[in-house]
């Protein structure tokens, strides 16, 4: 088992925008007033592209999916949360909380992952939950300790605790549960993804602790990270604001280990938080402003890993 991959699929989209459909729950999205739908696409495109061609520049494999005009899927860019490819072949699809986010999850998109030359032996599909309006939103919601057989998870209205617990005994990994929450306007709320505030390394993890309000979870997390042997690196509600929680390591090329995270991420840590970070791994960030602030997502909701056997 290996905690990172070298290779990720990305979705390219064609109509992003904010999505009043997630924004109910998504506190970090933003209206960009006085910007065209057109321009607001455009300017999503362009930090795409870029983010890609840094991605690819340290021996990432990126597998980009154009989206298409059919659905309409401001979200698409996201892809961790309704797709996640496992070791052994397996793939899981996940019941997503909006109804449009639901139009993401395509055949092509898949086939183009077996035309990189992966293979795709089973597929475990949860999305029937959505029937009941229950949800979990692939590794949105669950942070995989792959190496120590850990899910970690945030419960949420797009996390259920039901669902999590079936997932973790399909994937046989072992269940860490809690409630993060972060200040609306006064008043604590569910952070609405666990990658929001929490990223898993080999050898490290970043964690708002303080979003954890209940004392006794957030010794529970603590011990298993510790016992796990990682050095964990806690970040303030203000970082997760700009999306320092939302990171994920990478393998690039001769095996040289990457943080990945965007600039606003990056901008706002601390010195002694990037010097606790470089002793585990080297960081690289991109701007993704615009996407950030009309999605509520960062780097790493970009990025669906792939573990998956080679033809």
């Amino acid at each position: 088992m290996q905690q990172t991959t070298n290779t990720i699929l990305m979705i390219r989209p064609i109509n992003f925008r904010m999505n009043e459909q997630t924004a109910v729950n998504n506190y970090y999205q933003k209206v960009i007033d006085n910007m065209l739908p057109g321009t607001l696409n455009a300017k999503a495109q362009l930090e795409f592209d870029a983010y890609v061609e840094k991605l690819r520049s340290i021996g990432l494999q990126v597998i980009v999916v154009n989206d298409t005009n059919t659905n309409d899927t401001p979200d698409s860019i996201f892809p961790n949360n309704w797709v996640s490819f496992h070791e052994k072949g397996t793939i899981a699809l996940y019941p997503m909380f909006a109804e449009n986010r639901r139009l993401e999850r395509r055949e092509e998109v898949l086939e183009a992952v077996e035309e990189a030359g992966f293979v795709i032996n089973d597929v475990i599909d949860y999305t029937e939950a959505e029937l009941e309006g229950v949800f979990l939103e692939g590794t949105g919601s669950l942070i995989l300790d792959r190496v120590n057989r850990k899910a970690y998870c945030a419960l949420s209205p797009r996390a259920d605790e039901d669902l999590f617990i079936e997932f973790c005994e399909d994937f046989e990994y072992f269940p860490v549960l809690f409630t993060a929450n972060q200040t609306v306007n006064g008043e604590r709320k569910p952070i609405y993804h666990t990658n929001v505030m929490m990223c898993i390394g080999e050898t490290f993890a970043v964690v708002c602790l303080s979003s954890i309000d209940d004392k006794k979870e957030r010794k529970n997390l603590l011990t298993h990270l510790k016992n796990d042997g990682k050095e964990v690196i806690d970040i303030t509600e203000a970082q997760v604001n700009s999306f320092a929680g939302n990171m994920l390591q990478v393998k690039g090329s001769n095996d040289e280990r990457y943080l990945i995270m965007s600039a606003a991420a990056h901008h706002v840590l601390t010195e002694q938080q990037i010097t606790k970070l470089e002793k585990h791994t080297k960081i690289l960030s991109s701007s993704l402003d615009t996407i950030e602030a009309c999605g509520g997502g960062s780097a790493r909701c970009m990025m669906a890993e792939i573990f998956l056997p080679k033809a």
